[in-house]
């Protein structure tokens, strides 16, 4: 289905709908210096979902903390981006909606966050959750997976987080790519693994047509165009968990591990992805805020903004 007829589809879908969400003036939303000069909310190109949802963690807590901190650190980003030399606040607009109430049980979360999303989409707009626990990537692939039928997901992680369940939870943080490959046509491209299961690993083994695993150790040696060639004329969604990065760059992580990525790295995938195919949504979780660390929520509000300049400018 080609860009015009899928963003057709969605409008006449649920034209309006949007307008029921409640916005966050643009003083305290992302951005908020930058957002005043920036298109109204309801004409914004991108909507940022805080999620605050906290309900399988299994290590460090704090990711109900995560959104705000990323907010709030994101008044210290300048709008202006020199690799894409574009505006990009300015210029398409990034409204930030206030922070619902987590419906419980964790399902019942899930499906609360895939309705604001499937009304985010219908309204046209680029939706990026801002997390939480990666749980929350379950609710929000749902309506990707439904409205595009070649949909990749590119997972940004130290983690597989394909077990079928964990602790008897299959909503776990541990599952939520195992969710995400329950639409039957999405595909999986996983950068960054270095803590995984044995089980996990024969399931990547077992599942090679649908998933595309690049580890850490493998840093050395990564072909940028080679993990991005499954996305090429793809639909991507970005699931950015912030424990992919090295922990001496990301403590603030329920789960930090050595031997990650660092920033330049993954911005040049997300680059070459968006070369290759669409970035469509997203989004960036599992932050969990240590007092006076400030630069850690800097850098997930400064990838936050990357995804999305990625996905509206490039």
């Amino acid at each position: 289905m080609s860009r015009q007829a899928t963003d057709k589809m969605l409008c006449d879908a649920r034209r309006g709908q949007l307008s029921t969400l409640a916005y966050r003036s643009p003083s305290q939303g992302f951005m908020a210096e930058e957002a005043r000069d920036a298109p109204k909310p309801e004409d914004s190109r991108a909507l940022l979902i805080p999620f605050p949802l906290e309900a399988s963690v299994t290590f460090g807590t704090g990711t109900a903390e995560g959104p705000q901190a990323m907010i709030a650190a994101s008044a210290g980003l300048e709008s202006y981006d020199e690799e894409l030399g574009r505006d990009v606040m300015r210029e398409f607009g990034i409204a930030t909606l206030e922070t619902p109430k987590i419906a419980t049980p964790l399902a019942a979360a899930l499906d609360q966050l895939a309705e604001i999303i499937e009304a985010s989409l219908a309204a046209g707009k680029l939706p990026l959750v801002l997390g939480g626990e990666h749980s929350l990537t379950a609710g929000a692939i749902a309506p990707f997976a439904a409205a595009f039928a070649d949909l990749a997901v590119l997972q940004f992680d130290a983690h597989a987080d394909l077990r079928e369940s964990y602790r008897g939870e299959r909503f776990s943080h541990a599952c939520a790519m195992r969710r995400v490959l329950d639409h039957a046509d999405v595909r999986l491209v996983q950068v960054g693994l270095r803590s995984v299961s044995s089980g996990e690993v024969k399931f990547i083994e077992e599942n090679r047509k649908r998933i595309f695993a690049h580890w850490a150790h493998e840093r050395g040696v990564w072909d940028i165009d080679d993990i991005v060639a499954p996305l090429k004329g793809r639909p991507i969604y970005v699931s950015f968990d912030v424990d992919g990065f090295d922990s001496s760059l990301m403590p603030a992580t329920g789960t930090p591990e050595p031997g990650g990525f660092f920033f330049d790295e993954a911005c040049a995938i997300l680059a070459a992805a968006a070369r290759v195919g669409r970035i469509v949504g997203g989004d960036v979780v599992e932050l969990s805020p240590i007092a006076g660390m400030a630069a850690c929520d800097v850098t997930a509000a400064k990838i936050a903004y990357k995804i999305l300049g990625y996905g509206l400018a490039a």
